[in-house]
């Protein structure tokens, strides 16, 4: 399944909406996408499975990439 994942790129400051970024990652759950993802030590705000339609939305945007994990 494909997550995307809200971030911040600093661990240590409070997050602010302007900053966050987001990544798509393929995994198997939410726990694995945090497993994943631990060793960049991001500030992850929020992770969302997408699928159908909000899939085929994302997948037209011009900066949709898979990230290889």
């Amino acid at each position: 399944m494909i997550y995307k994942v809200f971030f911040q790129e600093n661990f240590k400051e409070v997050p602010v909406r302007e900053y966050t970024e987001a990544i798509y990652v393929e995994a198997e759950s939410e726990a694995d996408v945090r497993r994943k993802l631990a060793p960049r030590k991001y500030n992850i705000e929020f992770i969302t499975p997408i699928s159908g339609a909000f899939l085929e939305y994302e997948e037209n945007k011009e900066d949709f990439k898979v990230e290889s994990l």
